[in-house]
């Protein structure tokens, strides 16, 4: 009898969703958060930034914090040192935001715990777009 194939959550995660809230996310070409995020909006998805120090990037409005954002989240993306994560944990889990991504570099254990015990998806160290790509060419 053949085997069904393995189930890859990141995969299922990256087809069922389209808003990625991305804390962090800088308006400077030069920074990782903005590369990423440009090629995740040339993938299709709605790209929000969550940083208080910008107006915008990638033609999107920027919000203070994730609680300001005015829509649906699916994946909180964070490009944040790891002592700020906590916060952005914090309001994703007072969202319901089914996804907390943190990139490659970005690790914060007890933060995941507290996001896996409140039933969120949790990715951590690694990097979005090298998932997209490596599932989706």
């Amino acid at each position: 009898m053949a085997s069904l194939p393995e189930s890859d959550p990141i995969a299922d995660l990256l087809k069922r969703s389209r808003t990625i809230a991305v804390v962090g996310l800088s308006n400077s070409p030069l920074r990782p958060s903005h590369g990423v995020s440009a090629y995740m909006q040339t993938q299709g998805y709605r790209i929000i930034p969550v940083n208080p120090k910008i107006h915008g990037s990638l033609g999107e409005k920027a919000y203070p914090s994730l609680l300001e954002v005015p829509e649906k989240i699916d994946i909180v993306n964070i490009f944040r040192r790891p002592e700020f994560v906590e916060e952005a944990v914090d309001q994703a889990i007072r969202l319901k935001v089914p996804v907390i991504w943190m990139q490659e570099g970005v690790v914060h254990e007890k933060a995941a715990q507290k996001a896996r015990e409140a039933g969120i998806f949790v990715v951590m160290d690694r990097c979005i777009l090298r998932e997209h790509k490596a599932r989706f060419g």
